[in-house]
Order: C-alpha cells, then structure tokens, then sequence
C-alpha cells in the first residue's frame, strides 16, 4: 500500500510553519510570479528561501506554483525565475501552460514538474501525452470520479504519479477555467485576479423591460445559481489511498492559518489511523467535528461518488462557528503566564479552546489579562496586539487559541 502524502496551502510563511507543524508532508505556495493566486499574501524570494530550508529541516517538501495561462508578456523574465526556484531548493513546480513546461525543462531540466488541476486532466491518454513531455506528477482535474482515478492509475506508467484534490473550495467552472471574472469586472481569473462573480446574487432582466429585475428561483431556495459546495472525503480515507495516488491536497491558499492548522491535523490523524490498522480502522466522528469549525461552505464529496448536488442557492456566505483568538507566543510555566498574540477580540476571564498538533483540544480560562505594560486590561481588543495571562493549564508556543462564536438570537 503506498501511504500518500498530505499536501497543505501556504499562503504565506506563517501558514507553511503552521501547515508542517500540524503534520503536512508537503507544502504547495505562490511565488513572485506566474501564480493563480495573486490576491494572496506570495512569497518573496527571501521568504521563499526561508520557508524551503524550514520544510526541508524538517523532511518536508515545498512545491512552487507557476499555474497561470500567461500571455505574452507573462513570459518575461521566465527562464531567470525558473533558475532561482531550483537554486533555492523548490522541490517541484506546478504547471498548467505547456511553454511553461516546454522552458523548464530546457532551463532546469533537473527541476521536477507537476502539472496543475488547471490543465484538466481526466484520462490516461492525457496523463501518459503529458509524462512524455516531462511531467512527472499530475494533479487530476476534480471533474473525475473515484473510479476514474483508479483506471488512470493502472494505465499510466508507475513512474507517473497522481494527485487528488481532498478538501476545500470547488469551482463553478470546468477546473476552474473560467471567463466571468474578465467579462464583468476585467480581472482574469485564468491569471490570478479572479473576482469571484459566481458568488454574486443575481437577478433576471427581460429584454423590453430593463427597468424591472426578478429573483433567479431555483426550487424556491433563493438565488446563488453558481455558488459551489465545498469538498470534504474525511469520510473516505480508505478510498482516496485505494486509488494509488500518491498526494492528498488540500485546498486553501487565501483561507486562515486556523483552517490550515485545523484541516491538515484531521486529514494526518485519519491517514495514519487507516495506515495503522487498515483491517480495524474505524472513522472518528470528531474528524468531521474539527472540520466543522472553521469557515467553510457546506460539505459535499465533489465528483468522486457521482454526486448532483454542488450547489448552495440559499446564500454565498461562509459557515464560521468558530474564530481564532491567538496565537501563542511564549509560556512561563513555573507562574502558568502566556504571552499572547490577537487575532480576534477576546475578554479577561473567557474559556478558549486551544489546537495543537497532537491530541484533542483542551479548554483553558484567560485569567488577570495585561497589556504589554504590564496594565490590567479587560480585553484584548487590537489586531496582533500583545497580552499576558494566566491560565490553569499548561500552553505551548505557537498553540492556536479558538473559541465558539456566539449565537445570533
């Protein structure tokens, strides 16, 4: 049985550190250029060096995306960009434009390239045509189904590998290929700037009657035709490693180092729980729980199962039932003081839940809170202010401090 990897977002530093520390084998990011996520914080090349030499201190792997379909003047500087990727130590580059492909392999031929879910891949003629010109690992297109992925893995070669979309938002579009965005706001999607339009609420115009709009009804739900599910197969590890591809990634570069923490810990918990003990693994419910905490959409299992219903038509918003506080930035644990980072408004005397890399979430109460002075404060109410307070357990640094959000009555 081949044991896949998990591969985390990193959108920025802090999230790749937080992404390896709570169990990721791999880290996917965005550099200075040529990346669908320009609206992410990216990575300079400084940072970029910084977070290769974390991961790989650590046995880990950083995979660089270079996915958009470029015009012309995209290619500009290309080939020095390719050669600073590979002195930095990037261990594969993401690709979904064949020049792309065709210019690494005659810049840094030893530079190993996957070729992006943007490419839509979704047979093993495709697969076999791309490893011919390069390619050693395809992200298959979310489109296929479980089946599908198996047959492509028996009828490719084993020196190709696949990797499988697990969890986090879907697109509307055909693997993301899509031309709302450039027609109604001008920023093209297929090159990082997407605006997101198939979130909007629409309405409907007859032609002579311009003047007069009408709710879009889809079964009396409302109106968000075009807003996707999000993919969730914690249900399905024996599944996905059945399959024989050898990555499971998650999706999330602009989403919260929270959800990174919190996504990639349930998915290392359940692979190593099925690895472990494949014949007497049994699903743990409180996966699905932790998942349910930070923001996402509702869940479905994408195309895997042959599923119909991806869409949400009631509303585009987020469910977020719990918030990041803070971070933890050092302990004393002889006084049981920690000094805190903020994230998120908290008050002196609240119970906060905190995550970790290893074990369950544990409560602990925030007591005699202090600003950096040294003064008595009621709360902590300014971003990435610094606190103390003294709580009834012990803390670790960098430990994720969350809470419940309250109820709207």
């Amino acid at each position: 049985m081949i044991k896949p990897e998990i591969l985390a977002p990193a959108g920025n530093l802090e999230k790749l550190k937080t992404a390896i520390r709570f169990g990721a084998d791999a880290v996917y990011l965005g550099g200075s250029k040529l990346n669908l996520r320009a609206f992410a914080d990216n990575f300079s090349n400084k940072e970029l060096k910084e977070g290769i030499d974390y991961a790989h201190a650590r046995g880990k792997k950083v995979y660089v995306t270079l996915n958009v379909f470029p015009h012309n003047e995209d290619l500009d500087g290309l080939e020095e960009y390719l050669k600073e990727l590979y002195e930095l130590g990037t261990d594969a580059i993401i690709v979904s434009d064949p020049g792309i492909i065709m210019t690494a392999r005659e810049v840094v031929p030893n530079l190993e390239i996957h070729l992006s879910t943007q490419a839509n891949n979704v047979n093993y003629k495709s697969a076999i045509f791309w490893h011919k010109q390069g390619v050693k690992r395809v992200v298959l297109a979310r489109e296929v189904s479980m089946e599908e992925i198996k047959t492509i893995n028996d009828k490719t070669p084993e020196s190709l590998d696949l990797e499988i979309f697990v969890h986090g938002s879907m697109c509307m579009s055909y693997s993301g290929r899509c031309l709302l965005s450039n027609y109604m706001t001008g920023r093209d999607s297929n090159r990082g700037a997407c605006a997101q339009p198939c979130r909007y609420k629409y309405k409907l115009v007859e032609e002579k009657r311009s003047e007069e709009s009408f709710p879009i009804l889809e079964d009396e739900r409302g109106t968000y035709i075009m807003n996707s599910k999000d993919l969730c197969m914690i249900e399905y590890i024996p599944e996905l490693v059945k399959t024989g591809a050898v990555s499971l990634k998650i999706e999330g570069r602009m989403k919260s180092a929270y959800y990174v923490a919190t996504v990639v810990k349930a998915y290392r918990e359940a692979l190593d729980a099925y690895i472990s003990d494949p014949e007497g693994y049994k699903f743990n419910p409180k996966w699905l729980q932790q998942l349910d905490k930070p923001s996402h959409r509702k869940y479905y299992t994408g195309f895997y199962l042959g599923d119909k219903d991806s869409q949400i038509y009631e509303s585009s918003s987020y469910i977020r039932n719990y918030d990041i506080v803070g971070t933890v930035v050092s302990f004393d644990k002889e006084n049981k003081v920690a000094v805190i980072e903020q994230r998120n408004k908290v008050f002196d005397n609240e119970t906060i839940e905190v995550l970790r890399p290893v074990g369950d979430n544990i409560e602990v109460t925030l007591a005699d809170m202090k600003d950096e002075n040294g003064n008595e404060i009621e709360s902590a109410p300014s971003a990435q202010m610094l606190f103390q307070v003294k709580v009834d357990k012990d803390l670790e640094k960098d430990d994720i401090l969350i809470k419940a959000k309250e109820e709207k009555k």
